[in-house]
């Protein structure tokens, strides 16, 4: 399709990345009194017009989406059907995504991303439908390319396209692995039920890539590394502070409820386990580093710079 171009009430300016089902572009929407917002738009594959269930699948996750509210998640506010194309508007990020970093980090700014990061997963595994019922959603891929960071200093958590919620009927084939594999937990790699013990699992093993430089489990064959997954071993995490090394063994722990009893409780470790950053310390930092020339970062997707991903970010 030729860009740009109107698409329903918005213009849709530049293509932003696509993935097995959807496609990402940044737009902008008009209205009254010279308004105007830029925001991105998620739609369906073109190709895929036409097959009720992935049709299905798409509105259904969009509407999932629509019920997260929290400011560290990617949020979805519109949902609609353009030229028999269904889409969903979701929040613009105006940075990169944490893949477009050199690592390790600053240990300050790791804590503050990861206790960014706590927070919005409890508010996802909190999440209850108009019933009060809890959902139980699970993300299922906690990884770098999934982290958006505003030159604000946001952290928000993106990509909600293979999340689960046990309400909801599950889409994944049995014993199909979802997700990103060198950030997956030891159930998830075997294939076993999800709860949100396997999110924690993978934001602890990002940890570990942001203070050292390297996860903790990687192999040279992906799949050595998720032998190592199933093993999880405790890491050695030479040269990391013991405090820091005791909650990240903790959440790495290979037994689901031998780690912290919930998102909010390994984000109260963290934040004892030493000083922490803020939003302007994450903003200086960002503007004080050369970054990849990605442009613009938006939801639901990584912009592809000319490069391969970092090992370990392939998608299974």
């Amino acid at each position: 399709m030729e860009l740009p171009r109107p698409f329903g009430p918005f213009m849709l300016e530049k293509k932003l990345g696509q993935g097995g089902m959807a496609e990402v572009f940044r737009a902008r929407v008009f209205g009254a009194s010279g308004f105007e917002k830029v925001v991105v738009l998620k739609t369906l594959r073109e190709e895929l017009l036409g097959t009720p269930e992935l049709e299905r699948m798409f509105l259904e996750e969009a509407r999932l989406q629509a019920r997260l509210s929290h400011r560290n998640l990617v949020q979805a506010h519109d949902l609609g059907i353009t030229e028999g194309r269904p889409w969903v508007r979701l929040d613009f990020v105006d940075g990169v995504d944490l893949a477009a970093l050199a690592l390790p980090l600053p240990v300050e700014l790791a804590r503050f991303i990861g206790a960014e990061l706590s927070l919005g997963l409890h508010a996802l595994h909190e999440a209850r439908d108009d019933a009060g019922r809890e959902l139980g959603i699970v993300h299922r891929d906690v990884s770098r390319k999934n982290v958006l960071l505003s030159k604000l200093g946001e952290v928000r958590l993106a990509d909600f396209g293979i999340a689960r919620a046990t309400q909801l009927r599950e889409q994944t084939r049995g014993g199909v692995r979802k997700g990103t594999w060198a950030y997956m937990s030891p159930e998830q790699v075997s294939g076993r039920p999800l709860s949100a013990a396997s999110d924690q699992f993978s934001l602890a093993t990002l940890l570990v890539e942001l203070i050292t430089g390297a996860r903790p489990f990687d192999g040279p064959t992906p799949l050595e590394t998720m032998d190592r997954i199933r093993d999880a071993a405790p890491p050695a995490l030479e040269g990391v502070a013991e405090d820091v090394v005791v909650v990240l063994r903790r959440a790495l722990a290979k037994e689901p409820g031998a780690r912290f009893a919930s998102s909010r409780a390994f984000r109260a470790a963290l934040l004892a386990s030493g000083p922490v950053a803020d939003e302007l310390a994450l903003a200086d930092h960002l503007a004080s580093i050369r970054l990849a020339p990605v442009g613009v970062v938006s939801a639901q997707t990584r912009i592809e710079t000319a490069g391969p991903l970092p090992p370990g970010e392939r998608e299974t």
